[in-house]
């Protein structure tokens, strides 16, 4: 074996690096820990129900029993957490997120076919790869990914991203300004997360790409400005899903979403955060490592981007782009997009009970529909308008198809294994296991079970991926605990809407943050790691900030204390990690001139030897000397 100095270690003719060794490492210790839960866990063939918890005496589900059968030995236990927890682990030490996610999903199928070889890979085809990539919902939000990564092909191909970077460049000219820009721009395109990702990520690239901000950083504020925003926004699709999930349980769910929102601190408090972070210009964690590299170097853009940007540059100066090639087919896109969710809630349709009223059609919108149908119109458009304005021929358009598929590639493998992953989680009743567990914490305090349904619900979106499954497990159950009418019943729903939108910000296998990696043409991994340490830190304002309204109760006043925590906790950020570096510059200062001290010693010694050696040679030869005259 080689010194473990080295960089490589060989064992015989085989040479691995460290982190190969270390990524089979955890590798091994996921599957003993797959191994060591199954045959630890049976549910005995009977589980709480999932429907009432055991609290109703008229349920249908149970009928009344609070119990019941199931065929799997693992269904409603802590194993329905345990293939999500090892796809992030494994996300998050080896940086592979596609054979991460895989073996989640195998052991999740492993589990549902309770270790049958063909079971499970009939379960891991049908009723997760099949089953995800049939679904409607999943069906329409990958034609809308591809559509989108057509249109950035035929902008840019057009020369319009390119005109547009070059108006920045004269009217944005600090870095601040390009990161407030995308800040206000993402703000702005509230209605859809999936939608904010990719639009603000196409339009603002080259801005960031001018002013060397690095595409982790740029990744962070498209996700930080996606789902924590629409989650405060009354006209967007995120409202439509609590608000339909609301009113399955006997709430007015508009009126519901809108008193929630002043409790809502994550999304309100990562407001705060990102404008903290850019007025004090602060950088912590691995980002700060991205922003420094991203600073020193010339250009962040790899050798064939630069290529076709040349390329690009030179169809530019001979055909004259204006920024109207962007701005148009951007525009189209949001207004078709919004028509499409408002038709698909039935503004239209006459006799229907949301004709003609705007708030009740999206919510009762169909996003996926919506944002498919509304890009479909805005794709046509775009061909027709490029080949009009002669920017384009149509055989330049039909080169870009292509294109913008293979751009969409990895979101889409991504987004189809974590839908998978889900689906395992779900066949697993994870549901009914985590809202067991949150219905017996509410026998304890009720002024701190906002704060723990904070925690509930960022766990679960965290580990499954999705913040929409979050709060429809869980507001039924917020619901039932608190009864309606009450205050803390308003704290309640947007503590778990916060912590759901927290655990969606923060989980690699999230379908919103895979969107905001390929909206900035970031690594995935790298995007979560620089993240993490960023939402972890409103989420701990958060959590003191729901601690403080189950005991307060007035909204204005806990939000003016949650935002004087999170400045403080950003100002103190800031002070302590120029303390921490001034302290470890000056320590290695005094290294230095401790090592240059012993360095002059050990020369002046030396001298002294040589000087002391020469004396004692030339007296010698003197006594030589003298010693002849005799």
């Amino acid at each position: 074996m080689g010194s473990l100095e080295s960089k490589d270690i060989k064992i015989g003719k085989l040479t691995l690096s460290r982190k190969k060794i270390v990524n089979i490492i955890v590798i091994c210790l996921a599957l003993l820990l797959v191994i060591l839960v199954a045959s630890l866990i049976n549910n005995d063939g009977t589980v709480v129900c999932p429907d009432c918890f055991g609290n109703d005496a008229e349920c249908e589900t149970c009928e009344g029993t609070g119990h019941i059968e199931v065929d799997n030995r693992y269904y409603g236990t802590f194993v329905a957490l345990v293939p999500p927890i090892i796809a992030i682990v494994l996300a998050l030490v080896t940086k592979e997120v596609y054979s991460s996610l895989f073996v989640g999903i195998v052991c999740g199928a492993l589990f549902l076919g309770e270790f049958k070889p063909i079971t499970s890979l009939d379960t891991m085809i049908n009723d997760g790869f099949f089953a995800s990539i049939a679904d409607s919902w999943n069906a329409g939000i990958l034609i809308f990914l591809v559509i989108l990564g057509i249109m950035v092909a035929l902008v840019n191909k057009a020369g319009g991203a390119k005109a547009f970077g070059t108006w920045a460049k004269k009217h944005i000219k600090t870095k601040f300004g390009a990161q407030m820009a995308t800040f206000i721009l993402g703000i702005l395109i509230f209605i859809d997360d999936y939608f904010n990702c990719l639009t603000v990520g196409s339009v603002m690239k080259p801005v960031i790409d001018g002013k060397k901000v690095s595409r982790e950083k740029f990744a962070y504020l498209i996700d930080a400005t996606a789902a924590p925003i629409c989650m405060i926004a009354p006209v967007s699709s995120w409202a439509a899903a609590v608000s339909s999930t609301a009113s399955q349980v006997g709430e007015n769910g508009i009126s519901l979403f809108l008193k929630a929102i002043p409790y809502n601190y994550y999304s309100l408090l990562t407001i705060v955060m990102i404008l903290c972070i850019l007025i004090f210009r602060v950088e912590y964690g691995p980002m700060k490592k991205f922003e420094k590299a991203a600073e020193m170097m010339e250009d962040i853009k790899d050798e064939e981007d630069k290529k076709e940007e040349k390329q690009a540059e030179e169809k530019v100066k001979k055909s004259k782009p204006l920024v109207i090639d962007l701005i148009i087919p951007v525009v189209v896109l949001i207004i078709s997009c919004i028509f499409g969710m408002i038709y698909s809630g039935g503004i239209f349709t006459k006799g229907g009970d949301n004709y003609g009223k705007l708030i009740q059609a999206f919510g009762d919108a169909d996003a996926s529909f919506g944002l498919t149908w509304g890009s479909i119109i805005a794709l046509i458009f775009t061909i027709i308008y490029f080949i009009c304005r002669r920017r384009l021929t149509f055989k330049e358009t039909m080169e870009s198809v292509p294109k913008g598929f293979i751009a969409m590639v990895p979101a889409i493998l991504i987004l189809v294994f974590a839908w998978t992953l889900n689906s395992m989680t779900s066949g697993l009743g994870a549901a009914g296991y985590v809202g067991a567990g949150m219905n017996g914490a509410a026998a304890g305090l009720k002024m701190m079970l906002p704060a723990i349904i904070f925690l509930v619900a960022l766990g679960l979106a965290f580990a499954t991926g999705t913040s929409w499954g979050t709060f429809g497990i869980l507001i039924p159950i917020v619901v039932a605990v608190f009864g309606t009418g009450s205050e803390l019943l308003i704290i309640g729903i947007s503590a778990c809407l916060a912590g759901a939108v927290c655990g969606d910000h923060c989980s690699p296998i999230s379908d919103t943050t895979i969107m905001a990696s390929a909206g900035a043409d970031c690594n995935h991994v790298n995007h979560v790691n620089t993240q993490l340490p960023y939402a972890l830190t409103v989420a701990a304002v958060s959590f003191v900030s729901f601690i403080l309204a189950g005991v307060i109760r007035i909204w204005y006043v806990c939000l003016i204390i949650g935002v004087v925590l999170m400045v403080g906790t950003i100002l103190g950020i800031k002070y302590l990690t120029k303390y921490f570096e001034s302290k470890k510059v000056a320590t290695e200062g005094r290294l230095n001139t401790e090592m240059a001290i012993d360095a002059l010693n050990t020369e002046n010694a030396l001298d002294g030897v040589l000087k002391d050696e020469e004396s004692t040679e030339v007296a010698a030869v003197e006594e030589e000397k003298a010693e002849d005259k005799e």
